[in-house]
């Protein structure tokens, strides 16, 4: 399998219709690099679609996601903003639950 280390939510929406080399170039334009063992997200305006770029160290893997029903839980669009996941929020990111309450930042800490 692909090792992932770090998982990288941009908020700007990407038009869907892009290849590898056109999310290779919005990663680079957004992140500033992409780093190895890195995956980078991005959704279409209507947050029904995402795409996934990994870099495994060698080279870059694009994935594709549809909604049939109902959005993925997308942040607002935020200019020149990202956000990084961890991989519970992410497992939930991709079944289209909202992800923000799963993990470190959903954590109960006072009763």
């Amino acid at each position: 399998m692909i090792r992932i280390d770090a998982i990288w939510l941009a908020t700007e929406p990407m038009d869907m219709r892009a290849g590898t080399e056109t999310a290779l170039a919005r990663v680079i334009a957004v992140f500033g690099a992409a780093k190895p063992h890195c995956a980078y997200l991005f959704a279409n305006r209507r947050a029904t679609r995402m795409k996934v770029l990994v870099h495994d160290g060698i080279g870059v893997w694009l994935a594709a996601r549809r909604l049939n029903q109902g959005k993925f839980h997308w942040p607002g669009i935020r200019l020149g903003c990202e956000m990084e996941l961890d991989a519970e929020q992410l497992q939930a990111l991709v079944l289209g639950l909202p992800w923000q309450r799963v993990g470190a930042g959903g954590a109960i800490t006072l009763l």
